[in-house]
């Protein structure tokens, strides 16, 4: 297991693909939840405040487990939930905050606005958005995408990095 292995073409387990805009997509599989755990302690090390993530996957594909492992990682030692039911989980931290926001219940894109989630941002925040289709037009534009799906009885992760600033983030595994 190492995310920032050296390869051309592999980086331990991770798979790379280049595609025209030359930002690679990393693909890591996760055997089980303290591979997730592991995974997210990596990751860590490479995202810095200011930088918005999507996450996607369907229900039960570990974003949450992954958002905890995160969360660890950073220092935070207290309850870490799934922001299903209250749309949004905030976390201070030493330096920064993360916002874990949960779509799923939206009705409308408006409702961003109306919650006055878009004040939630600044240069001291990492946001994760689970499900930001159902906030489309008014939900900043993702810096990364980290999707998880379930595969045979692990999780399969795949990293897009849309931005030069989460390419540069994520630069140690290249």
């Amino acid at each position: 297991f190492g995310f920032c292995a050296h390869s051309q073409t592999q980086f331990g387990g991770i798979h790379t693909s280049i595609y025209g805009n030359n930002m690679a997509d990393y693909t890591q599989f996760l055997a089980d939840e303290a591979a997730s755990l592991a995974f997210a302690q990596q990751l860590a090390n490479m995202l810095k405040p200011s930088l918005t993530v999507y996450l996607a996957g369907d229900l039960g594909a570990g974003k949450t487990t992954l958002t905890r492992g995160l969360l660890r990682a950073w220092g935070f030692e207290g309850t870490v939930k799934s922001p299903t039911y209250t749309i949004v989980e905030s976390y201070e931290l030493e330096g920064f905050k993360v916002e874990h926001f949960d779509l799923y219940r939206f009705q409308s894109p408006e409702e961003w606005l109306d919650a006055g989630l878009d004040e939630l941002f600044d240069e001291h925040t990492i946001a994760f958005i689970e499900l930001p289709q159902m906030a489309t037009g008014f939900v900043p534009e993702a810096d990364l995408t980290i999707a998880l799906s379930v595969q045979d009885a692990g999780r399969l992760c795949t990293i897009t990095p849309h931005t030069e600033l989460a390419q540069k983030m994520l630069a140690p595994c290249l």
